[in-house]
């Protein structure tokens, strides 16, 4: 098992790209499955979970070619449904959250979608309710095998309808919208996620010959249509990404430009960091933060504390409160950080505390954090990373942090961000990977 040996107190300076966004790439990865036509799509992040999620749909019997650094050719002419019962198939996609969203494209093509539990992070209840009701609304059966942990959904006559989600839940609404595409019939979707990410999957649907409306809105009208052909596709540079090295530049008191970051489809992650107290300038469509040795954490008109929280699109996205967090630990100012939609996502902030940050973990929803001010650096000290994006988190305090670093699980970091020791060492960090 790998570790990142880190040394902390440099300065980094440069520019840095921001990898294609993990969330899109899982939902236009199982979007290939509508067509038997050929689907080619760029900008792919070659990292663990998207991998994996190829890796599935090469054994489901999808053909695909790499054609260069991130761009691949899918072609589900011949899938074959007899694998999705198998032991094999079981343990693949078991290891991947994003595989879920298998079920919407089988179910809408084929009549059929078979999937054990999935996994991911462990960052507190994830459920799928929303998924298999909105699979029952358009006529699906649905089934769970509790002893089995498996869930089966079948469908031969679906038929579009009106229904209203209980949560505005992401891979939800996308998961019904690959369903719905190639159901007879006018589907109404209320309560829709409508981050760029689902607004980029169904601009892409389409292309395919998909009749969706409503696009960037709460409210999607889908019209079924007989089948889907092929297109190009290429994702949107990763927000979660753009927003940790803007964070990463404050802590480390560093300069930094982000490159192509697509800044439109940022929404409130900028006006986010800015109320943090860090400068930045918008080149076009880069992102230049100057080095700064101070910002300051802004109060609300009244003089209360800031409150960063996470909300539906286009309010603050859940993934980036980890980095929120810990750019905290070294602004002037306090801020309360509120992460409502997980209850376990707060817990790595006992490391933190172990580094001399202070913090007050007031429940597992809420953490006030009290900044140094950059009077006093973190310490280095030897951690694990419990899920993906504590783990970048995690890593922007060791190189904040005086003396070596050691992170642990590094597995968790691979699973959502590409070559980051490599890509942030030509920038002037100290980051080795080294096996235990």
């Amino acid at each position: 098992m790998a570790v990142f040996e880190v040394r902390g107190g440099r300065r980094l300076s440069g520019e840095i790209v921001p990898q294609g966004a993990k969330n899109e790439a899982l939902q236009i990865l199982c979007a290939v499955l509508l067509t038997k036509e050929r689907v080619t799509v760029c900008n792919v992040p070659e990292i663990v979970d998207v991998m994996q999620l190829i890796e599935l749909l090469r054994e489901m019997g999808v053909e695909v070619e790499r054609l260069g650094a991130g761009r691949y050719t899918f072609r589900a002419a011949n899938v074959d449904l007899d694998y999705m019962k198998t032991d094999d198939y079981r343990k693949r996609a078991t290891r991947l959250r994003g595989s879920v969203m298998l079920l919407g494209p089988m179910l809408a093509r084929f009549g059929v979608g078979y999937l054990p539990k999935p996994g991911g992070d462990k960052i507190g209840r994830r459920r799928l309710d929303t998924h298999f009701i909105g699979f029952q609304k358009l006529g699906a059966d649905f089934d769970f095998d509790a002893g089995e942990n498996f869930f089966a959904v079948r469908g031969k006559n679906l038929c579009g309808t009106y229904m209203l989600l209980d949560e505005a839940s992401v891979t939800g609404t996308a998961n019904i919208i690959m369903a719905a595409v190639l159901t007879p019939g006018f589907t109404t979707i209320y309560n829709a996620a409508c981050e760029p990410y689902v607004q980029q999957l169904c601009k892409m649907l389409n292309r395919m010959g998909a009749k969706i409306s409503g696009i960037a809105s709460n409210l999607l009208t889908i019209e079924g249509v007989d089948e889907l052909g092929g297109t190009e596709h290429c994702l949107l540079p990763d927000m979660i990404e753009v927003g940790s090295f803007i964070g990463l530049a404050a802590m480390t008191q560093s300069e930094i430009t982000i490159k192509d970051v697509s800044y439109e489809n940022l929404g409130i992650i900028p006006a986010q960091f800015a109320r943090m107290g860090i400068r930045f300038e918008q080149r076009g469509d880069d992102i230049y933060i100057p080095e700064q040795d101070h910002y300051e954490i802004e109060s609300f008109i009244d003089g209360s504390i800031m409150t960063i929280a996470d909300a539906p699109w286009p309010g603050l996205t859940p993934d980036l409160l980890s980095v929120f967090l810990v750019v905290a630990t070294q602004a002037k100012g306090s801020v309360l950080i509120h992460q409502k939609m997980f209850e376990s996502r707060l817990f790595f902030v006992d490391k933190l505390i172990d580094m001399g940050a202070q913090i007050i973990l007031c429940d597992p929803h809420r953490a006030t954090v009290i900044g140094h001010d950059h009077q006093m650096r973190l310490r280095g000290t030897c951690m694990t990373s419990p899920d993906i994006r504590a783990g970048v988190a995690l890593l922007i305090a060791a190189m904040n942090a005086d003396g070596r670093s050691v992170i642990q699980n590094i597995e968790q970091i691979d699973r959502g961000y590409q070559n980051i020791d490599g890509r942030l060492n030509a920038l002037g960090a100290d980051i080795r990977r080294v096996e235990e």
